[in-house]
């Protein structure tokens, strides 16, 4: 509960940690790092943050440039003790239009497996979620990593689905040219959500990739 943390584990920066845990609690000391929208930049957080923890990267439909959190200068207003008693109610009212995103994920949203969609329901059948959503919201803003791209030396995979109309394929080409030494590769038809649209696509993508990489991560 937030009135027990010492830190918020919602914020970007926890998030990071969070991967870092993972990875000591496993026992992995270098790892691919695959991320998918959001997921994306925390990917390149923890990278420029544990440099000798990630042999590569595959960067899918990454929100680097579009998107990436509340404002700055909503963050302030989200955390008064008067939104904070309302946040949870906001959430829930919300849910319905935001789980509306899953369609525009997804260049032909007719594909979508029933069980898919249900499964993003799940996260309401959690105690307290509500509350947890609005924690996230109000913690959640961009990392600056567009003016640190040139900072990775590392084997990165940028993958976009051709209709993504959550975060444009100008913006994954725009990724591939800054991060050195990038291959990027975009998959026709295919949305936001590439890895569950067009896996077959998707893994021909990747396979490659990683198979090509030097052998011996430690874990």
């Amino acid at each position: 509960m937030p009135d027990q943390w010492q830190t918020n584990p919602y914020t970007p920066e926890a998030q990071t940690e969070l991967v870092i845990g993972l990875m000591n609690t496993l026992g992995i000391k270098q790892a691919i790092l695959v991320g998918n929208s959001a997921g994306g930049s925390i990917a390149i957080d923890t990278t420029l943050r544990y440099p000798d923890r990630v042999q590569a990267l595959i960067l899918v439909d990454a929100a680097v440039y579009t998107g990436g959190g509340t404002p700055a200068f909503l963050r302030p207003l989200l955390n008064t003790p008067q939104l904070n008693h309302l946040g949870p109610l906001i959430a829930r009212a919300s849910f319905k239009q935001l789980s509306g995103g899953l369609e525009l994920a997804w260049h032909n949203p007719a594909n979508i497996p029933p069980e898919t969609a249900a499964a993003y329901g799940v996260t309401t059948q959690v105690d307290h979620w509500d509350e947890a959503f609005w924690q996230f919201v109000a913690a959640s803003h961009a990392p600056d990593l567009a003016g640190k791209l040139d900072q990775l030396a590392l084997p990165t995979l940028v993958i976009s689905g051709d209709d993504d109309r959550i975060v444009p394929l100008a913006d994954s080409l725009r990724l591939g040219e800054a991060i050195v030494g990038a291959e990027t590769a975009v998959l026709p038809n295919c949305g936001h959500l590439p890895q569950e649209e067009c896996p077959d696509a998707f893994m021909q993508a990747v396979t490659p990739f990683v198979e090509q990489l030097p052998s011996g991560i430690t874990n």
